[in-house]
């Protein structure tokens, strides 16, 4: 069971543009997708957060500068530990709860994560990315779908492969994020691959979702629009 109680100063400042990110499974591009479509609103005038609720990583990744709250931070001008708090960086490759107990830490509820979130001031779009697929432990008491119950995302961006299985991947996945707008990228596209095709085909035409290849499309559907000089 969640925690059941409000977290005031995430409903006080609340962006404008709200987007959750999502995976079919792991190492599926979802931390490249937020910072290319962090960069795209930036350039579009947007002032941009990131927030990673906790990672795990191996061992040595945070020396090197590429751990995923890094690469988001250097997306947006942020401090890493500003995108996931220090306490949730876990230098062992396993779902951050599995890898808080491996290393003998608290135990990591989903209380704890919200506890520790917060948006920056007057952002006009904050992406929050997920560990793991959907349905991948990101506390000890809840996933991604868990997340999204409490932040109320204006629209959750799940990121699929483009190959052979993703039709399976993408519809189980869609179907837990179901209370949600959801928006599939389908990552690694080519347009010359006949099954890439029809698996977009077969998402948008079959299954009726929003289904897009190219980033700007993404944020175009998203409403990421440039704003008025400030």
């Amino acid at each position: 069971m969640t925690r059941d109680h409000d977290q005031p100063s995430l409903l006080r400042a609340r962006p404008a543009h709200l987007v959750v990110i999502v995976g079919t499974g792991t190492e599926i591009g979802k931390t490249w997708v937020a910072v290319r479509l962090l960069g795209i609103a930036g350039d579009r005038g947007l002032r941009v957060a990131a927030r990673k609720p906790a990672q795990s990583f191996a061992p040595g990744d945070d020396d090197a500068g590429c751990t995923d709250a890094q690469l988001l931070a250097a997306a947006t001008g942020e401090d890493p530990t500003d995108v996931c708090p220090a306490p949730h960086w876990y230098p062992v490759p396993m779902a951050p709860p599995m890898a808080a107990d491996a290393l003998d830490r608290p135990p990591l509820t989903l209380g704890l994560l919200l506890d520790h979130l917060a948006w920056p001031p007057a952002a006009d779009l904050v992406v929050v990315e997920t560990a793991g697929g959907v349905r991948s432990p990101l506390a000890t008491d809840g996933d991604s779908v868990d997340l999204c119950r409490r932040l109320a995302p204006d629209a959750v961006v799940l990121v699929a492969d483009a190959g052979l299985g993703t039709i399976n991947a993408v519809r189980l996945s869609a179907d837990a994020l179901a209370p949600w707008r959801t928006v599939v990228v389908l990552n690694r596209f080519d347009p010359g691959d006949d099954l890439h095709r029809r698996n977009r085909a077969w998402l948008t035409g079959h299954e009726g979702l929003e289904c897009v290849v190219d980033l700007d499309e993404l944020a175009d559907v998203l409403g990421l629009v440039t704003t008025a000089p400030r």
